[in-house]
């Protein structure tokens, strides 16, 4: 070990810049060393993994400081800057610190001066414990458009909930999900800064009374029950190769006074602490996002804390630097991201007219050009819906406001639109049948000068179907923004071997040009070139497949053909239907043992919401079948079944490059978009999929040859299900189907116990809400068709090639620039770095 602590020089006459920012190998050394032992107060002999895995995070964010501090000084003062603010109730971010070294260019420098240093490097950035702060897309989404925001030097400030305990940690016991609490804070952050002061309130309950000012106008005062003081801590967020580093704003709940001295003093222990303890509830976990969410006021509770700390920061922010209200919108472009946000309409409204005496009709006219909203659903469960009850109780006085948008929205449409009751009713933003909800799709549609989906399928459907009538109300405030995912994270640093051919033949400008990979077809009949892109696959299976022998006990064929199924697990996305065909595969075998099969590795991941009964179901479903089939000597190794637990940010990071086969079997009409679906295609997977989300537009960019499409369309689910759908004529009239549905019925896959998955198999038999039965047949002759594609090694490279080729449209960096273009109104800032010293606001360094 020879790290060591290195004597600081006097604050005076000394190059700032070479401590905090020099990037050779033994300044950086030095660097690791002092925070080794001035931040962490260790000695190396007697520090911990942890310990230097901190003190290296912190050299390397000193190294991002400059450019941090330059990008809010340049936001904050230029009152022509425009900046984006993407409210999110989920950031899904992965891990910082290989991230980060990236996107500054300075891995390998890094990398050097830790094994330099007599440390191992990989163990090091295996310590990081990653932000489990989002549930799966939605969440990942808004860090891969933070990423490309900064990356396109767009100012930007992501702003969310700094959850203490983020989205569970999975393990697997006996084949059953088991849920174990994410502590992710627990040894310590290094990536945040908190600023507590600039903390703000933010109100619950109580009560609202009305009064007249000292100029005769009606004005409405908020009396609240209880006052809960946000906290924010600010995470970096670097652009790659760029000066641009934007921040992701987290907000934490604390109790305004964490301790009562009268309760203590009377002998209330309990009540001394009371309010800390209920006020931090708000930020302790995120929900998963599957659990019913009538009657969750935490939900509720923790929506509205961050999205009103949230739009009181921008305030302050916009009046500190000189700004007047009435420009908010020319300042600040606010995107809701899906519904959990949509509060923010009544919200600003309260400010406005409430807080800052801003007369009814001009507050409207700032909030709906402010706000902008992406509709990321057209599963009717999970458009949010709030009981009117609860909603008052908790937010009175943004009830009152919703109840004034509404009786103001509904008198214009009886004047404009004639009295078509049902359409009114459809559009009000009140549910009146039966129990009163608040819609809050329709209150962020309404609110907002922009409506977005997420996919072209998903648009069009969102006209036709979920937000009809207000498209035929407002069709200009429509658009679809296609989903993108970040190149940096998901080749670049997550596929480093592949990035390395690529820009070894073509350059690398495609990192942040992704339509430039289309060279790459140029060398699709190349054999060396095929030949070392296959080479290269087959090394990262090996790697996955060590990691499946050490994680799960399973030895797996890295030449056997990867079929790859990882998301979130949901009876819409259709694992059981992968299922069924590694039965019938498994019976096929059991028929006839020589039978010439080609030789696959089934691979899942995924969590199940806690609640969700049917989706853990499936999970304990895939892992029985796996155990038969794994350990069945008739098999002889030609199917193997694994399920990846705890699957997240890092471990898909292995996943990705290692597929071989994309599973986006989705029902068609059901999935917005899809993200996953083109992290595969970019790392060189071929799609197995249906016309659903995203897979209808990577079909046309990569060509329909190079893509293995089945099913049902959207519109044919329809027709099936007007047409009064029965599963029972496809499990009768299909033998094979018959034969794999008796199969789990019978209990063979559970030890005998035939009650084990009866609950799967009655709601695939009685009702199959997501066509499994009407797509099964279509899904088995495609996969056999991949099966034979796959015997033909220069074709499926081929294959592979055209599909990282043709991924350029799924950067989000494309995604990005179509909404600072059609939506934001956004534009680049380029960010000088003024000198280290100078930048020192109000210091003076004397020698």
């Amino acid at each position: 070990m020879t790290i060591t602590p290195q004597e600081q020089p006097a604050f005076g006459n000394i190059t700032i810049e070479d401590d905090r920012t020099g990037l050779d190998i033994e300044t950086l050394r030095r660097a690791f060393a002092d925070n080794l032992f001035y931040i962490q107060g260790k000695y190396p002999e007697i520090a911990t993994l942890n310990d230097f895995y901190l003190a290296l995070s912190y050299t390397v964010r000193d190294r991002l400081l400059q450019r941090w501090l330059n990008t809010v000084r340049t936001a904050t003062l230029k009152s022509d800057v425009k900046v984006v603010c993407y409210l999110s109730a989920e950031f899904l971010l992965g891990p910082h610190l290989v991230n980060n070294l990236t996107n500054l260019g300075i891995y390998e420098p890094v990398r050097q001066a830790v094994e330099a240093s007599g440390l191992n490097f990989q163990e090091l950035v295996e310590q990081e414990e990653e932000p489990g702060l989002g549930n799966g897309g939605l969440g990942r989404l808004a860090a891969c458009y933070m990423d490309s925001l900064s990356t396109l030097e767009v100012p930007a400030i992501g702003y969310g909930i700094r959850y203490e305990f983020g989205i569970f940690d999975q393990e697997i016991k006996d084949g059953w999900q088991v849920e174990i609490t994410d502590k992710w804070l627990q040894n310590g952050n290094p990536w945040e800064i908190a600023r507590p002061e600039a903390a703000v309130k933010v109100k619950f309950g109580g009560y609202t009374e009305s009064y007249t000012d000292e100029t005769g106008e009606y004005r409405v005062r908020w009396i609240p029950h209880q006052v809960v003081k946000g906290i924010p801590y600010d995470t970096p967020i670097t652009g790659y190769k760029v000066n641009t580093v934007n921040t992701l704003r987290l907000w934490k709940a604390e109790a305004p006074e964490s301790f009562n001295f009268q309760a203590f003093n009377l002998g209330d222990y309990y009540g001394a602490v009371d309010q800390k303890v209920v006020s931090e509830n708000i930020t302790k976990v995120l929900y998963p996002n599957d659990e019913p969410l009538q009657g969750k006021q935490l939900r509720l509770e923790q929506q509205f804390f961050f999205v009103s700390c949230s739009l009181q920061d921008m305030i302050r922010f916009h009046l500190q630097s000189g700004g007047s209200l009435e420009t908010f919108h020319e300042k600040f472009a606010v995107q809701l991201n899906d519904t959990h946000p949509s509060i923010g309409v009544a919200e600003l409204m309260r400010l406005l007219v409430d807080e800052q005496g801003i007369p009814w009709n001009k507050a409207w006219e700032i909030t709906q050009k402010t706000f902008a909203y992406t509709n990321h659903t057209l599963l009717p469960e999970a458009l949010e819906k709030w009981p009117v009850g609860l909603f008052g109780s908790l937010l009175p006085r943004h009830l009152e406001i919703i109840y004034e948008i509404n009786r103001r929205f509904l008198e214009e449409l009886q004047n404009t639109n004639g009295r078509d009751g049902g359409k009114i009713s459809r559009l009000s933003l009140i549910d009146e049948a039966g129990e009163r909800y608040i819609r809050m799709a329709n209150l962020a549609g309404l609110g907002s000068h922009a409506i977005n989906g997420v996919a072209e399928l998903h648009t069009e459907l969102l006209k036709q179907d979920t937000l009809r009538d207000f498209y035929e109300l407002f069709p200009e405030k429509f658009s679809n923004k296609t989903n993108g995912v970040t190149p940096r994270r998901w080749i670049v640093e997550n596929n480093p071997r592949l990035t390395q051919l690529i820009s070894d033949k073509i350059g690398d400008n495609w990192i942040t040009h992704l339509d430039e990979l289309r060279k790459l077809e140029g060398l699709v009949d190349d054999p060396e070139f095929r030949d070392r892109w296959g080479q290269i696959k087959l090394e990262i299976k090996g790697d996955l497949a060590n990691r499946i022998r050490q994680k799960v006990g399973v030895t797996v064929n890295p030449e056997s053909l990867f079929d790859i199924q990882v998301k979130r697990i949901h009876e819409y996305k259709r694992q059981h239907l992968n299922v069924l065909h590694i039965i019938t595969l498994y019976n096929r075998i059991k028929e006839d043992p020589d039978i010439n099969i080609a030789p696959r590795t089934f691979i899942f991941g995924g969590k199940a919401a806690p609640g969700y009964f049917m989706a853990k179901l499936v999970i304990k479903l895939i892992n029985s079948v796996g155990e038969v089939v794994n350990n069945d000597p008739d098999v002889r190794d030609r199917l193997k079944v694994v399920f990846i637990p705890d699957y997240n940010v890092t471990n898909s990071q292995m996943v990705y490059p290692a597929a071989d086969l994309s599973e986006q079997i989705s029902t068609a009409g059901k999935e917005a978009s899809g993200t996953g679906n083109m992290k595969f295609s970019l790392n060189g997977a071929l799609t197995i999929g249906t016309l659903d989300g995203a897979n209808i537009e990577i079909r046309e960019e990569v060509g329909e040859e190079n893509f293995f499409l089945f099913g049902l369309t959207a519109e044919e689910v329809y027709q099936r299900k007007a047409e009064g759908y029965n599963p029972w004529d496809y499990y009768y009239g299909n033998p094979q189907l018959k034969a794999v549905i008796d199969a789990i019925s019978s209990g063979y896959f559970s030890d005998g116990d035939s009650t084990l998955f009866q609950p799967l198999v009655d709601s695939l038999l009685h009702q199959d809400q997501y066509m499994l039965f009407a797509d099964y047949q279509a899904y088995i002759d495609c996969q056999d068709r991949v099966s034979q594609v796959w015997r033909d090694r220069d074709l499926w490279l081929r294959m592979s090639i055209l599909n990282t080729a043709r991924s350029g449209k799924f950067s989000s960096d494309r995604a990005i620039r179509e909404y600072c273009e059609e939506i934001w109104q956004a534009k680049a800032v380029p960010i000088e770095l003024a000198d280290y010293v100078q930048a020192q606001a109000g210091l003076s360094v004397k020698s």
